[in-house]
């Protein structure tokens, strides 16, 4: 009986609907494909993504996996001789098939390290295609058989079928990746879900505890008009590395970078919250300090900052114009949360923090009380802690 993929295909276009993640779709796919008569034994989908850290990522099926093993490649990875030599850099160069029997019988196979690890693990056919997306995106996807002989004609028309019903449902779990993906860059995880929730329109938002950190980097400006522009870049990622990536470790959500300064909440519905950010900015002193010594080796002064934290209420959601908003926090809480952050240059200290967030941490004997200071734009002075 002839291979049909009409099934399968209809089953794509109607039924996957509520499916939202594609490798899962992947999966039940290949399954569907040998229960078919199709022999897949091996299936994988390579996809370019937008992302901070990863060029693309590959999604691999082996005949029994229940769950798709799925893997990230950085950038830089097109420059590999593994990837030069491979049927993926092929079809990325404008191929528009490659298929390889893999039986040794075939012996016109071109040198390609994949070739060898798929005859090592009994596959004796190996086909691939681009995945054609909208406005000239390509992907791919690719087959693999463990039946002697490998596929049939009509095995290599059914697969062929396919595509294009694949190549739709792929899409919207990709672009619908890419959103979440994208706005987690940009607005961070917590916003980004509030946002794909649907709190789009100006003035949305709700009041939450929470403590907040402000931190700013010292002589910018300087620092700006002295070094050459790519010294300058390198140094705001180097620095943003060293105090974002403890924040986020210990459970803060960096609501935005401004210049040389971020903005960094802890929601108080984790009732850790204030001590996380004291372990935070612990960590991100100890890396900046490593920071700073690799800035002296390379003949650059030592960085300073200055950290301010509070805690209270604090209204979280959209501000800005008709067209262009901001999803941020806003309201006394953040204020003086700043105005510690500008005392430090007055008072020499780095980190400063306010009598009600070392209260509510409980850590007031392990710090140094500094003293009352009358914040701009409060009329009670406020008792301030540092570190």
């Amino acid at each position: 009986m002839p291979a049909d993929s009409s099934g399968i295909i209809e089953w794509l276009m109607t039924e996957t609907r509520d499916e939202r993640f594609i490798d899962n779709i992947f999966v039940e796919m290949c399954d569907r494909l040998n229960q078919a008569g199709i022999p897949v034994s091996r299936g994988t989908l390579h996809f370019r993504i937008l992302h901070p850290q990863w060029l693309g990522a590959r999604i691999l099926w082996l005949k029994g996996m229940k769950e798709a093993n799925i893997e990230t490649f950085g950038y830089g990875v097109e420059d590999t001789a593994r990837y030069r030599n491979s049927p993926v850099n092929d079809l990325h160069s404008g191929a528009s098939v490659v298929r390889q029997r893999l039986e040794p019988a075939f012996v016109d196979a071109p040198p390609y390290p994949l070739y060898d690890e798929l005859r090592a693990e009994g596959h004796t056919d190996y086909i691939a295609w681009p995945l054609k997306h909208t406005l000239g995106k390509r992907h791919i996807i690719t087959f693999s058989s463990d039946r002697p002989g490998g596929f049939s004609d009509d095995d290599i028309a059914a697969l062929a079928d396919l595509l294009p019903a694949f190549a739709l449902v792929s899409e919207i779990r990709l672009k619908n990746r890419l959103a979440r993906t994208l706005l987690e860059t940009y607005v961070g995880p917590h916003a980004s879900e509030q946002i794909l929730a649907g709190a789009t329109t100006r003035g949305s938002g709700v009041t939450v505890g929470a403590a907040i950190l402000i931190c700013d980097l010292r002589d910018f400006t300087g620092i700006s008009d002295m070094w050459p522009r790519d010294d300058v870049i390198e140094l705001l990622n180097g620095y943003f590395d060293a105090m974002a990536e403890p924040i986020e470790r210990h459970g803060g959500e960096i609501l935005k970078f401004m210049g040389d300064g971020l903005l960094a909440i802890f929601p108080l519905s984790n009732a850790n919250a204030c001590r996380d950010l004291l372990a935070a900015i612990r960590e991100a002193q100890t890396a900046m300090a490593a920071l700073n010594e690799e800035n002296l080796k390379k003949g650059h002064g030592a960085l300073g900052y200055g950290i301010g934290v509070h805690v209270g209420d604090v209204m979280y959601g959209n501000i800005g114009s008709r067209s262009r908003l901001d999803f941020t926090v806003i309201g006394p809480t953040v204020n003086i949360a700043s105005r510690l952050e500008s005392l430090t240059k007055e008072i020499k200290r780095p980190v400063l923090l306010s009598r009600a967030f070392v209260e509510m941490a409980g850590c007031e004997a392990k710090l140094e009380n500094l003293g009352s200071h009358l914040l701009r734009g409060l009329s009670e002075p406020i008792d301030v802690f540092g570190f």
